[in-house]
């Protein structure tokens, strides 16, 4: 039950209102006035950079979008992409999450995909405060120990 009393004015007022200052101004906690949206993009940064993080990720995004981003990145002015291979779904208050892995050759799939969907699940609901209600990982590529890293060839030597 509120302890209503009466103020000079004839008004009343409860006890929580007389103790805060704030809220007879502008009715409740100032954290809570006003909403915060969080785009996609801000959700694949962080579940990317959370992804490559785990031991076993070799590469996010597959084999053509890695080509495109290697080019992207010689391009003067060009930043590389975190979010390359991360694709969100973002609500008010979940998102989801596909991502695209590149393994290395020798580690176990399973557990490189539960380690990944661990640390961005972790990651997004800790920076985001959103509830990360599914991460999909596919699988697309295993780098071999032999294998060259894909660079594009440069037009200007």
């Amino acid at each position: 039950m509120t302890d209503m009393t009466e103020n000079r004015g004839g008004e009343t007022e409860t006890s929580a209102a007389r103790r805060s200052p704030l809220a007879k101004r502008g009715g409740g906690d100032p954290g809570s006035r006003g909403r915060t949206t969080i785009a996609d993009g801000v959700v694949e940064k962080i579940a990317g950079l959370a992804a490559r993080d785990v031991d076993g990720v070799h590469a996010m995004g597959s084999g053509l979008s890695r080509t495109f981003g290697a080019v992207r990145d010689r391009v003067p002015g060009g930043a590389k992409s975190v979010s390359r291979g991360v694709k969100a779904e973002v609500g008010e208050v979940q998102a989801a999450l596909d991502l695209e892995i590149v393994v290395v050759y020798g580690v176990a799939i399973a557990d490189v995909a539960r380690d990944v969907r661990e640390n961005v699940i972790t990651a997004v609901e800790r920076m985001t405060g959103l509830e990360v209600v599914e991460v999909n990982i596919a699988v697309s590529d295993v780098k071999l120990p032999d294998e060259e890293e894909e660079e594009p060839e440069r037009r200007i030597q």
